[in-house]
Protein backbone atom coordinates (compact mmCIF):
# COMPACT_ATOMS: atom_id res chain seq x y z
CA UNK A 1 0.00 0.00 0.00
CA UNK A 2 1.33 3.42 -1.29
CA UNK A 3 1.47 6.27 1.06
CA UNK A 4 -1.56 8.06 -0.67
CA UNK A 5 -3.75 5.17 0.43
CA UNK A 6 -2.14 4.66 4.16
CA UNK A 7 -3.33 8.02 4.68
CA UNK A 8 -6.82 7.75 3.56
CA UNK A 9 -7.00 4.94 5.47
CA UNK A 10 -5.80 6.18 8.81
CA UNK A 11 -8.22 8.88 8.57
CA UNK A 12 -10.98 6.75 7.09
CA UNK A 13 -10.32 4.00 10.15
CA UNK A 14 -11.03 7.66 12.57
CA UNK A 15 -14.49 8.74 10.99
CA UNK A 16 -17.59 8.07 13.02
CA UNK A 17 -20.03 5.45 10.86
CA UNK A 18 -23.18 4.61 10.39
CA UNK A 19 -24.20 0.98 9.06
CA UNK A 20 -23.51 1.80 4.90
CA UNK A 21 -20.22 3.74 6.17
CA UNK A 22 -19.15 0.45 8.64
CA UNK A 23 -19.61 -1.93 5.49
CA UNK A 24 -17.90 0.37 2.54
CA UNK A 25 -14.93 0.73 4.49
CA UNK A 26 -14.43 -3.00 6.00
CA UNK A 27 -15.23 -3.83 1.71
CA UNK A 28 -12.30 -1.49 1.39
CA UNK A 29 -10.14 -2.69 3.48
CA UNK A 30 -10.50 -6.29 2.00
CA UNK A 31 -10.15 -5.13 -1.70
CA UNK A 32 -7.14 -3.52 -0.54
CA UNK A 33 -5.85 -6.52 1.61
CA UNK A 34 -5.95 -5.22 4.92
CA UNK A 35 -7.03 -8.49 6.57
CA UNK A 36 -6.83 -7.79 10.44
CA UNK A 37 -8.40 -4.57 9.60
CA UNK A 38 -10.93 -5.47 7.93
CA UNK A 39 -12.12 -8.43 10.44
CA UNK A 40 -11.93 -6.10 13.20
CA UNK A 41 -14.49 -3.97 11.16
CA UNK A 42 -16.54 -7.09 10.98
CA UNK A 43 -16.72 -7.98 14.44
CA UNK A 44 -17.83 -5.03 15.78
CA UNK A 45 -20.81 -4.82 12.92
CA UNK A 46 -21.59 -8.30 14.76
CA UNK A 47 -21.11 -6.62 17.81
CA UNK A 48 -24.02 -4.08 16.73
CA UNK A 49 -26.09 -6.43 15.28
CA UNK A 50 -29.78 -5.84 16.53
CA UNK A 51 -32.51 -9.21 16.94
CA UNK A 52 -34.04 -9.06 13.99
CA UNK A 53 -30.56 -9.48 12.23
CA UNK A 54 -29.59 -6.04 10.94
CA UNK A 55 -25.81 -5.15 11.31
CA UNK A 56 -23.73 -2.33 12.49
CA UNK A 57 -27.23 -0.21 13.92
CA UNK A 58 -26.36 2.96 16.00
CA UNK A 59 -29.11 5.01 16.76
CA UNK A 60 -32.41 4.65 15.32
CA UNK A 61 -32.98 0.99 13.65
CA UNK A 62 -34.39 2.52 10.23
CA UNK A 63 -32.25 1.39 7.44
CA UNK A 64 -33.44 -1.84 5.70
CA UNK A 65 -30.41 -2.08 2.84
CA UNK A 66 -27.58 -0.22 4.67
CA UNK A 67 -26.72 -2.80 7.02
CA UNK A 68 -26.20 -5.45 4.72
CA UNK A 69 -23.35 -3.83 3.16
CA UNK A 70 -21.54 -4.88 6.33
CA UNK A 71 -22.50 -8.66 5.25
CA UNK A 72 -19.54 -9.70 2.73
CA UNK A 73 -17.28 -8.58 5.13
CA UNK A 74 -18.86 -10.40 8.15
CA UNK A 75 -19.33 -13.88 5.69
CA UNK A 76 -15.38 -12.86 5.00
CA UNK A 77 -14.36 -12.53 8.25
CA UNK A 78 -15.81 -16.42 9.10
CA UNK A 79 -13.94 -17.70 5.70
CA UNK A 80 -10.48 -16.36 7.39
CA UNK A 81 -10.77 -17.58 10.82
CA UNK A 82 -13.86 -20.09 11.03
CA UNK A 83 -15.23 -18.07 13.78
CA UNK A 84 -19.26 -19.45 13.96
CA UNK A 85 -20.19 -16.24 15.45
CA UNK A 86 -19.36 -14.62 12.09
CA UNK A 87 -21.30 -17.24 10.14
CA UNK A 88 -24.11 -16.80 12.40
CA UNK A 89 -24.14 -13.49 12.39
CA UNK A 90 -23.82 -13.37 8.23
CA UNK A 91 -26.94 -16.24 8.53
CA UNK A 92 -28.84 -13.60 10.30
CA UNK A 93 -28.44 -10.89 8.21
CA UNK A 94 -29.41 -12.93 5.06
CA UNK A 95 -33.03 -14.21 7.31
CA UNK A 96 -33.58 -10.21 7.74
CA UNK A 97 -33.42 -9.80 4.15
CA UNK A 98 -35.61 -12.50 2.75
CA UNK A 99 -38.22 -12.83 5.74
CA UNK A 100 -38.80 -9.59 7.26
CA UNK A 101 -37.49 -6.89 5.39
CA UNK A 102 -40.21 -4.62 3.37
CA UNK A 103 -39.84 -5.70 -0.70
CA UNK A 104 -42.46 -3.76 -3.45
CA UNK A 105 -44.82 -6.14 -4.95
CA UNK A 106 -42.17 -7.06 -7.61
CA UNK A 107 -39.63 -8.19 -4.16
CA UNK A 108 -37.68 -5.02 -4.23
CA UNK A 109 -36.25 -4.12 -0.97
CA UNK A 110 -37.21 -0.84 -0.13
CA UNK A 111 -33.93 1.13 1.42
CA UNK A 112 -35.83 2.86 4.93
CA UNK A 113 -38.85 2.11 7.56
CA UNK A 114 -39.61 5.75 7.33
CA UNK A 115 -39.67 8.32 4.87
CA UNK A 116 -37.03 10.94 4.71
CA UNK A 117 -39.59 13.63 3.29
CA UNK A 118 -42.52 15.18 4.39
CA UNK A 119 -45.49 13.70 2.32
CA UNK A 120 -43.82 10.66 1.08
CA UNK A 121 -44.34 7.24 2.21
CA UNK A 122 -41.89 5.00 3.63
CA UNK A 123 -41.97 2.56 0.57
CA UNK A 124 -38.81 4.38 -0.88
CA UNK A 125 -35.95 2.68 -3.25
CA UNK A 126 -32.93 4.27 -3.73
CA UNK A 127 -29.99 4.00 -5.85
CA UNK A 128 -27.73 3.04 -2.73
CA UNK A 129 -29.67 0.30 -2.72
CA UNK A 130 -27.27 -0.87 -5.26
CA UNK A 131 -24.65 -1.70 -3.49
CA UNK A 132 -25.88 -2.39 -0.28
CA UNK A 133 -27.99 -6.01 -0.65
CA UNK A 134 -27.17 -7.34 -4.11
CA UNK A 135 -23.58 -8.10 -3.84
CA UNK A 136 -24.16 -10.04 -0.13
CA UNK A 137 -27.43 -11.75 -1.47
CA UNK A 138 -25.08 -13.39 -4.03
CA UNK A 139 -22.28 -13.76 -1.56
CA UNK A 140 -24.49 -15.77 0.19
CA UNK A 141 -25.88 -17.69 -2.99
CA UNK A 142 -29.06 -15.79 -2.84
CA UNK A 143 -28.04 -14.60 -6.68
CA UNK A 144 -31.38 -14.71 -8.47
CA UNK A 145 -32.86 -12.51 -5.40
CA UNK A 146 -29.57 -10.49 -5.76
CA UNK A 147 -29.87 -9.75 -9.83
CA UNK A 148 -34.00 -9.18 -9.06
CA UNK A 149 -33.11 -6.43 -6.93
CA UNK A 150 -30.56 -5.04 -9.28
CA UNK A 151 -33.17 -4.99 -11.91
CA UNK A 152 -35.63 -4.18 -10.14
CA UNK A 153 -34.12 -0.68 -8.74
CA UNK A 154 -32.69 -0.01 -12.32
CA UNK A 155 -36.49 -0.46 -13.45
CA UNK A 156 -37.92 2.50 -10.97
CA UNK A 157 -34.85 4.25 -11.02
CA UNK A 158 -33.22 4.72 -14.63
CA UNK A 159 -33.90 7.71 -16.81
CA UNK A 160 -34.73 6.43 -20.18
CA UNK A 161 -32.93 9.06 -21.74
CA UNK A 162 -29.77 9.41 -20.82
CA UNK A 163 -29.54 5.71 -19.00
CA UNK A 164 -28.61 7.18 -15.59
CA UNK A 165 -30.01 6.43 -12.45
CA UNK A 166 -32.25 9.20 -10.34
CA UNK A 167 -31.60 8.98 -6.77
CA UNK A 168 -35.10 7.90 -4.79
CA UNK A 169 -38.49 6.92 -5.82
CA UNK A 170 -41.83 6.50 -3.58
CA UNK A 171 -43.35 3.48 -4.61
CA UNK A 172 -46.27 4.13 -3.07
CA UNK A 173 -46.86 7.95 -4.21
CA UNK A 174 -45.72 6.64 -7.67
CA UNK A 175 -43.47 9.27 -7.91
CA UNK A 176 -39.92 10.52 -7.49
CA UNK A 177 -38.60 11.83 -3.98
CA UNK A 178 -35.17 13.17 -5.57
CA UNK A 179 -35.33 13.01 -9.63
CA UNK A 180 -31.59 13.92 -9.54
CA UNK A 181 -28.93 12.39 -11.82
CA UNK A 182 -26.80 12.04 -8.46
CA UNK A 183 -23.40 11.45 -9.12
CA UNK A 184 -22.74 9.45 -6.41
CA UNK A 185 -25.44 7.16 -6.44
CA UNK A 186 -24.35 5.99 -10.02
CA UNK A 187 -21.09 5.18 -8.33
CA UNK A 188 -22.44 3.19 -5.75
CA UNK A 189 -24.51 1.42 -8.75
CA UNK A 190 -21.03 0.98 -10.35
CA UNK A 191 -19.52 -0.79 -7.83
CA UNK A 192 -22.15 -2.60 -6.40
CA UNK A 193 -22.49 -3.91 -10.42
CA UNK A 194 -18.58 -4.83 -10.06
CA UNK A 195 -18.91 -6.98 -7.26
CA UNK A 196 -22.10 -8.92 -8.28
CA UNK A 197 -20.43 -9.52 -11.63
CA UNK A 198 -17.59 -11.07 -9.29
CA UNK A 199 -19.38 -13.20 -7.01
CA UNK A 200 -21.02 -14.73 -9.97
CA UNK A 201 -18.58 -15.32 -12.23
CA UNK A 202 -16.80 -17.18 -9.33
CA UNK A 203 -19.85 -19.41 -8.41
CA UNK A 204 -20.48 -20.52 -12.35
CA UNK A 205 -23.80 -18.20 -12.56
CA UNK A 206 -22.80 -17.11 -15.91
CA UNK A 207 -26.72 -15.78 -16.15
CA UNK A 208 -25.70 -13.23 -13.68
CA UNK A 209 -22.13 -12.63 -14.51
CA UNK A 210 -23.73 -11.41 -18.37
CA UNK A 211 -26.28 -9.49 -17.09
CA UNK A 212 -24.35 -7.41 -14.40
CA UNK A 213 -21.53 -7.06 -16.77
CA UNK A 214 -23.42 -5.68 -19.24
CA UNK A 215 -25.57 -3.40 -16.64
CA UNK A 216 -22.44 -2.06 -15.65
CA UNK A 217 -20.97 -1.29 -18.93
CA UNK A 218 -24.10 0.22 -19.92
CA UNK A 219 -24.10 2.54 -16.75
CA UNK A 220 -20.44 3.78 -17.38
CA UNK A 221 -21.19 4.36 -20.66
CA UNK A 222 -23.78 6.74 -19.82
CA UNK A 223 -21.49 8.37 -17.18
CA UNK A 224 -18.60 9.30 -19.02
CA UNK A 225 -20.02 12.32 -21.26
CA UNK A 226 -20.29 13.96 -18.22
CA UNK A 227 -16.81 13.70 -16.53
CA UNK A 228 -15.37 16.76 -16.57
CA UNK A 229 -11.63 17.68 -17.88
CA UNK A 230 -10.00 17.08 -14.39
CA UNK A 231 -11.88 13.71 -14.04
CA UNK A 232 -14.04 14.24 -11.54
CA UNK A 233 -18.03 15.20 -11.83
CA UNK A 234 -20.78 16.98 -10.56
CA UNK A 235 -22.35 15.93 -7.96
CA UNK A 236 -25.67 16.62 -10.14
CA UNK A 237 -24.40 14.95 -13.43
CA UNK A 238 -26.88 17.24 -15.97
CA UNK A 239 -26.03 20.61 -13.39
CA UNK A 240 -22.96 21.86 -13.75
CA UNK A 241 -24.39 24.70 -11.20
CA UNK A 242 -24.03 22.10 -8.63
CA UNK A 243 -20.54 21.59 -6.74
CA UNK A 244 -17.70 19.28 -8.05
CA UNK A 245 -17.72 15.68 -6.40
CA UNK A 246 -15.05 13.41 -6.22
CA UNK A 247 -16.81 10.47 -4.66
CA UNK A 248 -18.47 9.46 -7.65
CA UNK A 249 -15.11 9.71 -9.48
CA UNK A 250 -13.77 7.37 -7.49
CA UNK A 251 -15.79 4.56 -7.19
CA UNK A 252 -16.34 5.27 -11.15
CA UNK A 253 -12.11 4.72 -11.42
CA UNK A 254 -12.37 1.56 -8.94
CA UNK A 255 -15.00 0.36 -11.32
CA UNK A 256 -12.73 0.65 -14.67
CA UNK A 257 -9.76 -0.49 -12.81
CA UNK A 258 -11.34 -3.79 -11.64
CA UNK A 259 -13.00 -4.51 -14.77
CA UNK A 260 -9.57 -3.96 -16.77
CA UNK A 261 -8.19 -5.60 -14.47
CA UNK A 262 -10.47 -8.93 -14.83
CA UNK A 263 -11.00 -8.64 -18.26
CA UNK A 264 -14.11 -7.63 -18.88
CA UNK A 265 -13.66 -3.89 -20.20
CA UNK A 266 -11.45 -2.62 -22.55
CA UNK A 267 -8.54 -1.24 -21.82
CA UNK A 268 -9.54 2.20 -23.70
CA UNK A 269 -11.46 2.95 -20.37
CA UNK A 270 -8.64 3.00 -18.29
CA UNK A 271 -7.56 6.87 -19.42
CA UNK A 272 -10.55 8.08 -17.19
CA UNK A 273 -9.60 6.22 -14.64
CA UNK A 274 -5.93 7.29 -14.70
CA UNK A 275 -7.38 11.18 -14.62
CA UNK A 276 -9.69 10.70 -11.49
CA UNK A 277 -6.74 9.22 -9.83
CA UNK A 278 -4.26 11.73 -10.78
CA UNK A 279 -6.91 14.75 -9.46
CA UNK A 280 -7.58 12.98 -6.26
CA UNK A 281 -4.24 12.76 -4.84
CA UNK A 282 -4.05 16.55 -5.15
CA UNK A 283 -7.57 16.86 -2.71
CA UNK A 284 -5.80 15.34 0.77
CA UNK A 285 -5.26 17.56 3.38
CA UNK A 286 -2.65 17.38 6.39
CA UNK A 287 -4.62 14.62 8.08
CA UNK A 288 -5.31 12.45 5.33
CA UNK A 289 -8.64 13.30 4.32
CA UNK A 290 -10.12 13.95 1.07
CA UNK A 291 -12.17 17.24 -0.08
CA UNK A 292 -13.99 18.00 -3.02
CA UNK A 293 -16.46 14.86 -2.59
CA UNK A 294 -20.12 14.65 -1.66
CA UNK A 295 -19.88 15.46 1.74
CA UNK A 296 -21.65 13.80 4.95
CA UNK A 297 -23.83 13.62 6.75
CA UNK A 298 -26.49 15.08 4.26
CA UNK A 299 -24.46 14.51 1.35
CA UNK A 300 -26.21 17.95 -0.44
CA UNK A 301 -23.22 19.89 -0.16
CA UNK A 302 -19.16 19.51 -0.62
CA UNK A 303 -17.10 18.31 2.11
CA UNK A 304 -15.88 14.49 3.53
CA UNK A 305 -17.31 11.54 3.78
CA UNK A 306 -16.24 7.92 5.00
CA UNK A 307 -17.59 6.83 1.42
CA UNK A 308 -15.06 8.80 0.27
CA UNK A 309 -11.89 7.85 1.50
CA UNK A 310 -13.24 3.70 1.06
CA UNK A 311 -13.10 4.79 -2.60
CA UNK A 312 -10.10 6.15 -2.63
CA UNK A 313 -8.88 3.15 -1.23
CA UNK A 314 -10.79 0.69 -3.63
CA UNK A 315 -9.87 2.54 -6.78
CA UNK A 316 -5.88 2.24 -5.10
CA UNK A 317 -6.09 -1.37 -4.73
CA UNK A 318 -7.64 -2.28 -8.32
CA UNK A 319 -5.21 0.22 -10.08
CA UNK A 320 -2.10 -1.45 -7.94
CA UNK A 321 -3.32 -4.88 -9.28
CA UNK A 322 -3.63 -3.39 -13.28
CA UNK A 323 -0.56 -2.38 -12.95
CA UNK A 324 1.28 -5.19 -11.38
CA UNK A 325 1.97 -3.42 -8.08
CA UNK A 326 1.52 -5.89 -5.04
CA UNK A 327 -1.91 -5.27 -2.65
Amino acid sequence: MNNYARRAMGAMLAIQRYPWEQGVCAQALYEAGEMELFIAMAHDAVLRQQPDGRLAVINQNIAVTDPAANGEPVLRAYELTGEPLYRAAAEKMLAYLKEKAPRTKEGVLYHNEVSFAEGYSPDQLWVDSCYMAPPFLAAMGEFDDALLQMEGLFGYLQDGETGLLYHNYDVSGARFVRKLLWATGNGWALMGLARLRALAEAAGRNDVEERARAMGKALLKALLPFQRKDGLYHDILDDEGSFVDGSSAMMAAAFIFRGVFEGWLDENCREYAEKSYQTMLGKFDAIGLLHDVCGCPHFVSSGTSAEAQAGFLMMDAWRARLNGEKV
